[in-house]
């Protein structure tokens, strides 16, 4: 009888049914170390040093002896004798035993792709699993194993890469690169390799063409930011860099500074909410693509698709996973119907904060897309993976006291009262006392500033002027920092700076195209220069972003609907607030022009009763509108209301 010695997926020894035969661990450890030597044998001197390491060498023998007793006990009731010693030898008996372990030696007579087929599905597990052993050899044994795997997968997918005739064999090409590329994930000649079988030339033009975007957004941000927009020259001392060539700029967003660590991704499957089933088949393909295309990613580190699947189907238990995981993102997708038609919709999530920071929605219902899939997943791994990139900058080069001060102050931002504002901007100033050229405490700075004007409504410019200088001081640490150039034009808008104030926010949109936070700053700035159907569409946009979004999501959305006329709109907007009372004038002003007095009285009393020396001249001149007849609308609102 025949007994076959797994060491893939868990150290095991199992019959020709496959049921697993009972067998003490560390004598399968000794099978697996014996079929790696030249001869099959070793001394027990060897054997002990490999089990036990350096330790008392007496008592390592003597527990070997015992080890070795235990093993011929079992052999005894199997009938078999796959270990023999004689002597000091201990030696395989490769008539009773074969195995799954990879050598070089069984790759020789192989066809390319069957060779292939079963090395991908063996390295697809871990080597050995969870064993007790720690030694010094065997951890240097482990190493060594695991290197010569890679040296084989390499070696196969050499073989088999030009040979694909169907589509079933370019999928296991893709497979095994996958594999390689996490083991050697800088190689040359690795990457090399990699180029024709991703088909990676798309990606190396669009991340040349995202770099050379990227660098000209810069530069006209911080043309802007030191007024010379209008100049020809642009400051000297910046110079930009030559975008990233060839594979690698295809599978390594990295930063050009050490990270704290490689940020964690975990991709949930897909959610079906259609009536359709099939469209649940080909999401779950699709998000099989994207995972893919997310492990050629070195700046990623992506959660097994097996765990991400288990995780997936127990929503009570993902929180504590993705903490004890050290999960920093999740791309969450769901498929849904719309009418007729049935869409994908991902999202990418920042656990840290709970923050929604790309989403995107696909169609499924294009017939081409079963054959185009595979584009779909690459432009979703590029995004979110720009996006990564993007949101990883908050952590470069950073105190980890500093960031979980900034953590706690952002939390302080998301409810809009001058107590939350005040314990913000403590928090970042305590952070910025560890850290002095932390961009994201020092934007956060210039955003308690600016909220506290719009509260207080005082018109008091050094509020407005500290908040400028401020997040200038974040964009000079950060030229890319998309947030600084978003609170630098907060300021500037503020002050009546429309023109500044608009250049700013579509630097700051051009650096991070998919934050709603940023989108939604940039509509705040459309409503007060007077475009408030351009307003709106970009609100609308940072609210299917971030549904749960900020109170001034929906503010911003009210006042561009109310600049339209479209004054139910804007009450139903305040109406989606967690704390509406922030916009008691707006709702006064659009109940007023329904000709609803009754409704806009409430409002106006219940405004005086925290601000009893609000003037509407005084206040309308403060807060910044474009256009006059913008200005006259809203005095007409306020006025018919009885403020």
């Amino acid at each position: 009888m025949t007994f076959i010695l797994k060491t893939f997926g868990s150290l095991q020894l199992v019959d020709r049914e496959g049921t697993i035969v009972a067998f003490p661990e560390k004598g399968l450890l000794l099978l697996a170390y014996l079929f790696t030597t030249d001869q099959g044998s070793a001394d027990r001197s060897t054997l002990a040093r490999f089990l036990w390491g350096e330790a008392d060498k007496g008592v390592a023998l003597s527990t070997l002896r015992k080890v070795i007793s235990r093993i011929n006990a079992r052999q005894t009731e199997l009938g078999i004798n796959m270990l023999s010693s004689q002597g000091n030898l201990v030696s395989l008996n490769r008539e009773f035993l074969s195995s799954d372990l990879l050598l070089p030696a069984k790759a020789e007579d192989a066809e390319p792709f069957l060779w292939l087929e079963h090395v991908v599905k063996l390295m697809n597990q871990p080597f050995l699993g969870p064993v007790n052993c720690h030694s010094r050899e065997f951890l240097r044994w482990l190493a060594e194993r695991e290197s010569s795997h890679i040296e084989i997968l390499g070696n196969a997918l050499k073989a088999a890469s030009g040979l694909a005739r169907s589509r079933k064999e370019t999928e296991l090409l893709r497979k095994a690169a996958v594999i390689l590329f996490r083991a050697e994930p800088k190689d040359p000649d690795t990457l090399q390799m990699l180029i024709p079988i991703f088909q990676a030339e798309e990606e190396v033009e669009f991340l040349r063409n995202h770099h050379e975007k990227r660098q000209d957004s810069i530069l006209r941000g911080i043309a802007i930011r030191d007024g010379s927009a209008g100049r020809d020259g642009i400051s000297a001392g910046v110079v930009s860099p030559p975008p990233r060539e060839g594979i690698e700029a295809t599978l390594s967003l990295e930063s050009e500074t050490i990270r704290l660590e490689i940020p964690r991704l975990v991709l949930l499957p897909p959610r079906n909410q259609s009536v359709r089933p099939e469209a649940g088949f080909l999401a779950a393909s699709l998000v099989e693509d994207i995972t893919i295309g997310f492990c050629a990613f070195n700046s990623l580190q992506v959660i097994a698709p097996y765990s991400a699947v288990q995780i997936g189907h127990h929503t009570e238990k993902q929180k504590a996973f993705f903490e004890r995981h050290r999960v920093n993102y999740i791309l969450d997708t769901r498929i849904s119907s719309a009418g007729d038609e049935v869409t994908l919709f991902a999202q990418l999530i920042f656990f840290d904060q709970n923050q929604i920071v790309w989403a995107e929605r696909f169609s499924l219902d294009h017939m081409e897309l079963v054959k185009d899939r595979r584009a779909v997943a690459r432009r979703i791994a590029l995004s979110v993976s720009s996006e990564i990139e993007r949101h990883e900058a908050l952590r470069e080069d950073l105190n980890p006291i500093a960031y979980h001060r900034y953590l706690v102050g952002r939390r302080h931002l998301a409810r809009l009262t001058l107590p939350n504002l005040r314990r913000a901007r403590n928090e970042m100033k305590a952070a910025l006392s560890v850290s002095p050229d932390f961009a994201p405490a020092l934007s956060s700075v210039a955003r308690t500033y600016s909220k506290e004007w719009l509260l207080t409504a005082r018109g008091d410019i050094e509020l407005l002027k500290t908040a400028e200088s401020s997040a200038k001081r974040a964009t000079e640490k950060r030229s890319d920092f998309a947030d600084g150039y978003r609170e630098f034009g907060v300021a500037k808008l503020l002050q009546g700076a429309f023109d500044e104030s608009a250049e700013a926010m579509e630097v700051a949109e051009s650096l991070a195209p998919h934050y709603a936070d940023v989108i939604a700053d940039y509509a705040d700035t459309l409503v007060h220069c007077s475009l408030p159907a351009m307003a709106l569409r970009k609100i609308e946009r940072a609210i299917e972003l971030n549904p749960l979004g900020p109170d001034t999501y929906f503010w911003t959305a009210a006042g561009a609907n109310y600049a339209l006329g479209e004054f139910e709109s804007a009450i139903d907007y305040i109406g989606q607030m967690a704390d509406p009372s922030l916009a008691d004038r707006l709702s006064a002003a659009s109940w007023a022009m329904l000709g609803r007095q009754d409704k806009a009285r409430v409002f106006v009393r219940r405004f005086r009763e925290g601000n009893p020396d609000f003037d509407v001249d005084k206040w309308l001149s403060a807060v910044p509108s474009k256009e006059q007849w913008h200005r006259d609308l809203y005095r007409e609102g306020l006025k018919r209301a009885g403020f």
